[in-house]
């Protein structure tokens, strides 16, 4: 812009072409560029050398053999593809990428939903989202002792086995078994067989061992079955004698096995059965004739010991659940946050329109709290794509295999027996662009609610 001074010539001032070039000069805040650089440089720097380093070097180093002087190309990519391990441990992490993120916040959402309505619903919350402040080792630990398979010492087999053993009927002998030379066979499934059939009048003895000390304590002297007319018998007694004594040959002493089941098989089929006495005779009808004298398995099978949670079967499934223990109250903090913002007047005029409580929650609740519940479980799947703390404390070595996730087997490929770095680093680059997609739809939502 110009004036004109008393002699007629222009005064020039800021042409509008200079002012445009020092606001380029300038950023939003209106700081200088290199002002900007000069903050930003600290952090970039510890960007570099904790995020884009590593994920180059990464890169690099997964071209190369296990001592990194030879060239192998594409070599380590297609052992993750092939080896048998690796393949578990991405099958794993599909489970844990489906069922973890999806019950954590199905619970989160319920557990928001329900506590709104509870005078306690802030004691309750505290409660469940309590296991956050503790770290992955510690739930690791609590967890590994929670599934012991000892129900003396595992919480879960400890309620499992109450309920068990409160319908079920328990063994009157468990562990027992016919002495080995006296002609019993092992049968299958714990049971054992006589291998001449029964015959009326001729009382057939049958002498266990192994019997527990507790279960034969007042027990009733056995008694040798007498032979009687139209009828089958016999004795079952435990064959031990304080200080010896013959083997297969009731003695004075030795002590009758009550309520032991025996059955009468001819063809594989059951045509007569018995319980025997306080004193161990049993009686079978004379239809019997003929038939094998059978002890089923249910009279010496073990007691029930409860499930085996870290077993191969069950092993992942039982981390997840410590995963779920852990994170469904992180995931009711944020949906609780996202309740609260939900209109009330929504909600009312549906209940107005005629709609029920499930429909209200279903059509009405779930869709206004969408964007929450994606962020929750955008979370929730970046988090268990790396999940490495819990499967490595809880599974034991013998289901380790068995519970194997991408990051363990990193850890496995890089730092273990086999120490193959180069397909280790190729582990993680595939981890890492399983992970970028998820990252990417979070960015992308993020940016859709900012233009909101």
């Amino acid at each position: 812009m110009s004036t004109a001074t008393a002699g007629g010539a222009a005064a020039s001032g800021p042409t509008p072409s200079a002012t445009k070039r020092t606001a380029r000069r300038r950023t939003l805040m209106g700081t200088r560029p290199w002002v900007v650089a000069l903050f930003l440089l600290p952090a970039l720097a510890l960007l570099g050398a904790l995020v884009v380093y590593p994920i180059g070097y990464s890169l690099w180093r997964s071209f190369f053999d296990a001592p990194g002087d030879g060239f192998v190309g594409l070599d380590n990519y297609e052992t993750v593809f092939t080896d048998d391990a690796i393949l578990t441990a991405v099958k794993n992490n599909i489970i844990w990428v489906v069922v973890a993120p999806s019950v954590a916040t199905a619970l989160g959402l319920i557990f928001a939903v329900l506590t709104e309505r509870v005078r306690w619903g802030t004691a309750f919350k505290l409660v469940v989202f309590m296991p956050m402040a503790i770290s992955m080792l510690a739930a690791g630990i609590i967890f590994r002792l929670v599934y012991e398979q000892d129900p003396d010492r595992g919480v879960a087999n400890a309620m499992w086995v109450t309920v068990h053993d409160t319908f079920a009927d328990s063994p009157p002998f468990p562990g027992a078994h016919p002495r080995p030379d006296a002609g019993l066979t092992d049968s299958g499934g714990g049971s054992f067989t006589a291998p001449e059939p029964l015959r009326v009048g001729a009382p057939t003895a049958v002498p266990l061992v192994a019997a527990k000390r507790d279960d034969i304590r007042g027990a009733a002297d056995a008694k040798a079955a007498k032979a009687e007319p139209g009828k089958i018998t016999g004795t079952v007694w435990f064959d031990f004698t304080r200080g010896g004594g013959r083997h297969n040959v009731l003695e004075r002493g030795e002590k009758g096995l009550a309520d032991v089941e025996v059955e009468a098989v001819r063809d594989g089929k059951v045509v007569a059965t018995a319980t025997t006495r306080a004193d161990g005779t049993y009686t079978l009808p004379a239809e019997a004739e003929g038939a094998l004298l059978r002890l089923p398995g249910s009279n010496f099978k073990e007691p029930y010991n409860g499930v085996d949670w870290l077993g191969p079967n069950l092993v992942t499934p039982a981390i997840i659940g410590s995963y779920v223990w852990m994170w469904a109250g992180f995931a009711m903090v944020l949906i609780a946050a996202g309740l609260a913002g939900v209109p009330r007047e929504l909600l009312e005029a549906a209940r107005v329109d005629g709609a029920n409580e499930w429909q209200v929650f279903r059509r009405v609740t779930v869709p206004l709290l969408a964007p929450v519940l994606a962020v929750v479980t955008v979370t929730l799947m970046i988090n268990v794509l790396k999940i490495f703390d819990l499967v490595y404390i809880i599974a034991p070595g013998t289901s380790q295999d068995d519970a194997n996730v991408l990051a363990l087997q990193l850890y496995k490929s890089s730092f273990g027996t086999d120490v193959n770095q180069g397909v280790g680093s190729a582990i993680a680059v595939f981890l890492l662009l399983l992970v970028v997609p998820v990252m990417f739809f979070n960015i992308r939502r993020i940016r859709r609610e900012r233009r909101r």
